[in-house]
């Protein structure tokens, strides 16, 4: 009878002891999650009242701190743009992701001591252990890793949008010259020959393209300016063409100092006189005011393709790989592909069984396909390796202040048709080009755009119309001419 009763006691000596390690299991898991969901309730439980308080107030405070970041998602894009490419508040924001990855890591340690795990079940204690171990390693991980983009998109910033002279917009619109610089061993200078106004609506985001053949003759300046004295009558010297003004004015860059220039280049530094005296130049050519330009120099353009995973192109000819000073290596075939950086690169600058009208269609088709494309999840993956690419092939005067409206505006001009106008041959010859018809073209291919009244009338050149035959739509020279570049490439 005595041994029944013993036995019996012993099992529910048992059974309350397990019990016990259960609860014990659970408020050790319960103070773990709560530091996890709450930084600091635990130790406002169980542990140091002080260092709770201190925990939960900093938590509440990143909580207001997303909560008008939600506001800014919901209420202004733009103004969201600007806080985050903001030079000061991302060299905080880095330093208070580090700081909070190292406090969190504290808290979740002294959320594993609070639940005093020496006095758990062996099982038990592993699996403490386990899941602490986890949680540091993740949310830590996560918060270095954004405090390490951070850092990157900063000194991205830093490197390339050091200007800090901000223009607003002309006309309602903000006009950035594009410029695709070519150099190396084998070429005097970096000649851009590549040129292409953006003129993007300030409000809409809805783009015109303009493209300038780089082999334009008699380019005209700006009254006043150096280049307007030096050719009065125009770019005439011998073999002097658009893509040689960079580099005359860089090879007499004496002549040149600050406020040399005449209108809106007048109020600019003249520290780079070729790329000033370019955009004084196409200013005259297009008869639009220019904000900013960007230079690319071609030979860092693969880099940036393959940092981003390549881009999809619809290709409307053979192309080939090279020929350009060396042997040709390979060919592009027609269809759609996605091509990588290498590709991508010669399909936009080959000139090999085409001419220099087609090539600028075909930049004109990989320029819009890397609008479409590019998403903000795929620059958010690769943003480290596209800072270190476009740092060496990026040049712009675009200052860091007004990164947050190109940004909004790019989102906006991805729903946007694309229009496009060149001043290509037969339209306009190159040789002796008539400027006050190239300043209508533009003209009208932005009124176009804009759906104003002359637009509606058909007032614009009927060679902007979209190509009717299946063989036009094939030549990429076309892409040259349309005003909805999506539907031709």
């Amino acid at each position: 009878m005595l041994d029944e009763r013993v036995g019996v006691f012993s099992t529910s000596y048992e059974h309350a002891t397990e019990a016990s390690q259960h609860v014990q299991f659970r408020r050790a898991l319960t103070l773990t999650f709560m530091t996890l969901v709450m930084p600091g309730s635990a130790q406002l439980v169980m542990g140091n009242r002080r260092v709770g308080r201190i925990a939960l107030r900093v938590w509440l405070g990143c909580l207001l701190i997303g909560g008008f970041v939600l506001f800014l998602v919901l209420t202004s894009r733009s103004g969201l743009f600007s806080l985050l490419t903001n030079e000061q508040v991302l060299t905080v924001g880095r330093w208070l992701l580090t700081a909070g990855a190292i406090a969190w890591v504290a808290l979740l340690l002294d959320a594993w001591r609070l639940g005093r795990p020496l006095q758990l079940a062996r099982k038990h204690r592993l699996w403490m252990t386990g899941v602490n171990g986890l949680l540091c390693l993740t949310t830590a991980g996560a918060m270095l890793f954004a405090a390490h983009l951070v850092a990157v998109q900063n000194g991205f910033i830093g490197a390339v949008f050091a200007s800090d002279t901000v223009t607003g917009p002309e006309s309602g619109r903000y006009n950035v010259l594009l410029l695709g610089g070519d150099s190396g061993p084998d070429r005097t200078g970096l000649r851009p020959d590549s040129l292409t106004v953006a003129s993007i609506d300030a409000r809409t985001g809805r783009t015109v393209l303009v493209g300038l053949p780089r082999n334009l003759e008699n380019v005209p300046f700006p009254k006043g300016s150096v280049m307007a004295k030096e050719f009065p009558r125009g770019f005439d010297c011998d073999g002097c063409e658009l893509n040689g003004v960079n580099t005359w004015a860089n090879d007499h860059a004496t002549l040149f100092g600050p406020g040399s220039g005449s209108g809106s280049r007048a109020e600019k530094s003249t520290a780079k006189p070729g790329i000033e005296a370019t955009m004084g130049a196409v200013e005259e050519i297009t008869g639009l005011d220019l904000n900013y330009y960007a230079m690319v120099n071609l030979r860092g353009f693969a880099k940036l393709v393959d940092a981003v995973g390549g881009v999809t192109v619809n290709v409307k000819e053979r192309t080939a790989i090279g020929g350009i000073g060396a042997p040709i290596s390979g060919w592009i075939p027609a269809g759609e592909h996605k091509l990588n950086g290498k590709q991508t690169l010669w399909y936009a600058r080959s000139r090999v069984q085409n001419d220099d009208w087609s090539r600028m269609g075909r930049q004109k088709c990989v320029m819009n396909a890397m609008l479409h494309q590019l998403s903000p999840k795929t620059v958010l993956m690769n943003v480290e390796k596209i800072a270190d690419s476009s740092k060496s092939l990026l040049t712009t005067d675009i200052p860091a202040k007004q990164l947050g409206t190109f940004m909004d505006l790019a989102l906006k001009a991805k729903t946007e048709k694309v229009s496009t106008v060149s001043l290509v041959p037969p339209v306009i010859f190159t040789g002796n080009p008539n400027y006050d018809k190239v300043r209508r073209l533009v003209d009208k291919a932005i009124t176009k755009a804009e759906g104003g009244a002359a637009a509606s009338a058909g007032v614009l050149d009927a060679r902007l119309k979209l190509p009717d035959t299946a063989q036009e739509k094939k030549d990429p020279r076309k892409a040259n001419q349309t005003e909805d570049l999506d539907a031709l490439c």
